[in-house]
Formats: structure tokens, sequence, C-alpha cells
């Protein structure tokens, strides 16, 4: 069931750009993408800085002088990679936070667009307001902050074992997904269900926030568009995917 969920949240992506301009929802990514490039420079511009020092530290480690090269250059690689997980984790979850006000009416038009029935003529929602949305974006986005910084720092001290950092490299990918994911979904849960009821929905469709995080975390493997259209895509096709799922509860 949950293969079957990824694959199908990965699909919803084919729909996202001719739903976002059949709806004209273009505009209301204008401030949402100018929060993504400004995060996306100031981490970028960090973690540049701050690699070499990390590395520089973890080679400490190793007191002894033989071999003392090859752990110095590992330490570098490690260092590298520890700065690039925590700094796409901090990027996901402070634009994720800040966008909340301005995705939700992306979010709201996409379900009532599907569903036919207008959202203020519909019993199956909750009103809130532009502070509401914001204070739900950043409570939900630190908690996942923590809950995934828990998973990824005993992942990246497997890093150091080789053929195990393999199976680490995979898995630090695929947390970082599914967060991506829960906080895109959650700009249409937040209509339907309070903070608890919205974590057990997302734990029980662990394949659905997967399958969209995927092709969020891919798309910031693309050079400056990537930060661009990673919301806009994401949060279209979570929102389909999410919408679709309510459906069949209520």
């Amino acid at each position: 069931m949950m293969i079957k969920n990824i694959i199908n949240s990965i699909k919803a992506y084919t729909q996202s750009f001719g739903l976002i301009s059949k709806l004209k929802l273009w505009k209301y990514f204008f401030i949402p993408v100018v929060i993504s490039i400004v995060t996306a420079l100031t981490i970028g511009l960090s973690a540049y800085g701050l690699s070499d020092t990390i590395g520089a530290y973890i080679s400490k480690i190793w007191v002894w002088e033989w071999g003392k090269q090859t752990f110095t250059g590992i330490s570098s690689v490690i260092g590298g990679l520890a700065v690039v997980v925590l700094g796409l984790i901090l990027y996901k979850h402070i634009i994720m936070a800040l966008s909340a006000p301005f995705m939700s009416p992306v979010s709201e038009k996409i379900e009532a667009h599907l569903s036919g029935i207008p959202l203020s003529e519909s019993h199956h929602h909750r009103t809130t307001s532009f502070g509401q949305q914001l204070w739900r974006g950043i409570r939900i986005n630190i908690r996942n902050l923590f809950k995934e910084l828990l998973f990824t720092i005993p992942i990246l001290l497997l890093s150091f074992i080789p053929v195990v950092n393999i199976i680490s490299t995979v898995l630090l990918f695929l947390i970082q997904a599914y967060y991506a994911g829960f906080g895109n979904m959650d700009y249409t849960l937040e209509r339907h269900f309070n903070y608890k009821e919205s974590l057990n929905f997302v734990s029980k469709h662990k394949g659905l926030a997967i399958g969209n995080g995927i092709i969020f975390m891919l798309f910031l493997l693309i050079p400056v568009l990537g930060v661009i259209l990673v919301l806009p895509f994401s949060v279209t096709a979570a929102s389909i995917k999410t919408v679709e799922q309510l459906k069949k509860i209520k």
C-alpha cells in the first residue's frame, strides 16, 4: 500500500502545471518564491563557509599519524555532506513555515475545484486567519525539524562506516522526503483537522508524504530553477492527493 501511495503521489506532479495555469494560481506563489530564493542563498553561502571548518574538527578525532591524510580527506567529505543535509533540512522547514499563509489559499482553490463545491458552502472545513495559518505552519515545522534531526544525526554518524554509508544516504533522502511531503500536505489538512489529527493523518499515509517529498528533493538538485518551482509544483501535487484521500474518509 505504501509503495502504491508513493507512486500515486509522484504521478500527481504531472497534473501540477496544468492545474496551476487553469486556476490562475501563479500569482499566489510570488512571495513564497522570494522566501525560497532568499533562504536558499543565505543557507547556501553559510554552508560553503562551514564545510571546511566542520571537516577540520572531525579530522581531529584521528590522533595517529598513519592514515591522517586519508582520514582528513574523508572528514572534509563528511563535513560537506553534513552541512548540505542540515542546510536542506533548515531550508525546507523555513520556507514551508513562512509560506503557510500563502499556500493555504492555493490549496483551498484546488480543493474547491476538485470537489466542485466552494469551500464557503462546505461543512467539512475549518476557517482560519492569516496569523493562525502562520502559527500552525511554524508549529508543525518546528516539531518536524526536531523529529527529523533526531533521525538524521545518528544516520549521519553511520556515514563513517564503509558500505553502510550507501544505505545511510538513501535513508537520509527518504527522511527528508517524508518531512517535505508532510509540510506540503498540511496546507490542506489545516482546514480539516486540528494539530494532532493532522499528525495522525500523515502518519497513516506516509507513502503520500514520501512520494511528494521525493520530487520536492529532486527539484532542489536543479540549479536556481529548482528553488523557484519547488513550492508551486509540490504544493499543488500534495493538495491533489490529500484532497483525494480526504474524500475517501469523509
